[in-house]
């Protein structure tokens, strides 16, 4: 069995924190496992958590749409992961020792994907794989380097779904993604925007 497999088979069965005991399904992440592009957000909300995958709720319509703007799918150039596997119970932010236990697993997931580019959304996503004390409203459309990866944060789906008002920072951010995508990748990448 290949590592991306045995990664996924011990994450499905994991026990390593108290969000085991109320968790319908482990959401592990789905898209290209080879996909240029990783996006990471929170934790898994009540559908996720239902399901078993990530965005699939109302927040993942919206970043679905954005994807197919920016020309972007699941299947071909994304990998989609979060901060924490299981979902906190009433969807609180995931405590510390939730996302210390939990944690490891993402960095597995970016070292066998090896995107270039890694999309935050949110804030618990830069606190989480940046830094703790980062706020998503100063840094968010900046590109930062992690591990010499290039990482853009951005404001999570369901922050553009409560604020609209949001959502024209949130299209520059991608807009940035489509020019890096074009300009590392594929210059011949197509999009709806330009």
């Amino acid at each position: 069995m290949e590592e991306f497999e045995l990664l996924k088979k011990e994450v499905l069965t994991c026990q390593k924190c108290e969000l085991c005991k109320t968790r319908h399904n482990v959401v592990f992440g789905e898209g290209n496992r080879h996909a240029h592009i990783m996006c990471i957000g929170e934790g898994p909300g009540y559908y996720e958590d239902m399901q078993g995958k990530p965005f699939v709720g109302k927040s993942g319509v919206l970043l679905n749409r954005i994807f197919e703007v920016c020309g972007f799918t699941r299947e071909e150039h994304i990998f989609i992961a979060n901060i924490v596997k299981c979902r906190p119970p009433g969807n609180r932010d995931p405590k510390p020792e939730e996302r210390q236990a939990c944690i490891p697993y993402l960095y597995r997931q970016i070292e066998l994907i090896n995107p270039e580019i890694i999309i935050l959304l949110g804030a618990t996503a830069l606190k989480g794989l940046i830094d703790p004390n980062a706020r998503i409203s100063q840094i968010r459309g900046q590109w930062l380097d992690w591990n010499g990866r290039l990482v853009m944060p951005t404001y999570h789906p369901s922050a553009l779904l409560r604020n609209p008002n949001l959502k024209r920072a949130a299209w520059d951010d991608f807009k940035a993604v489509i020019d890096k995508y074009r300009e590392i990748i594929n210059p011949q990448h197509h999009s709806d925007y330009h």
